[in-house]
């Protein structure tokens, strides 16, 4: 698989993402290329021990980890400590809930006091890149201040709702885009993506 990684951090995003999923069509392994400092760097876990998570960051100077697994409250606290005890720069956590039509908003409340961020992206059969968006009527219901990252099947037909959302009071933080912007796993379309955030 060729990446394009170097062109799309040409578009200059607020944040690129590397996912460290070995069940993942887009697993990262090998150098980074050059990412200015302002550029977040976000490393995609699933189920990962914390030892590995830690390595890792390390590795490729992340910025922030995306939990996109089964991690309970009690593991982003410990991630915590113990990136709080290995790291004097602020890396954030970010903990991802896959959203179905029955999905309560009350769930992220565990989590208040233990992550940054949340994510939320379409559950599907894959952990993540189902290509589908969520019913994102369901945010209404959001019962936090802590800012949250939209994610699952976003296209460029989705920037009026984009906006809608960021015209209201729901402290949308930034939009995860993947799946819809790809020639193929991993290889993205920049001509598509460099006016989605044109016109982000």
């Amino acid at each position: 698989m060729k990446y394009n990684c170097a062109q799309v951090v040409s578009l200059a995003p607020d944040y690129i993402g590397f996912i460290f999923y070995r069940q993942s069509p887009r697993y990262w392994e090998g150098k980074l290329p050059d990412i200015p400092k302002h550029m977040g760097r976000v490393g995609v876990f699933v189920n990962a021990d914390i030892t590995t998570i830690l390595e890792t960051l390390t590795q490729y100077g992340l910025t922030a980890i995306q939990l996109h697994g089964d991690e309970t409250p009690q593991f982003c606290r410990e991630l915590r400590q113990e990136i709080l005890q290995k790291h004097t720069e602020k890396i954030e956590i970010w903990k991802v809930f896959g959203i179905t039509s029955t999905f309560n908003c009350s769930e992220v409340l565990p989590y208040e006091e233990v992550v940054d961020k949340y994510l939320f992206d379409t559950k599907g059969d894959h952990r993540g890149g189902n290509g589908v968006a969520f019913n994102w009527s369901v945010l209404k219901a959001y019962p936090s201040q802590k800012p949250f990252i939209i994610s699952g099947g976003i296209g460029p037909e989705h920037l009026g709702r984009i906006h809608k959302i960021n015209r209201s009071k729901l402290p949308l933080h930034a939009v995860d885009v993947n799946s819809r912007f790809e020639d193929e796993p991993g290889r993205k379309n920049t001509a598509i993506l460099k006016k989605f955030i044109d016109d982000l």
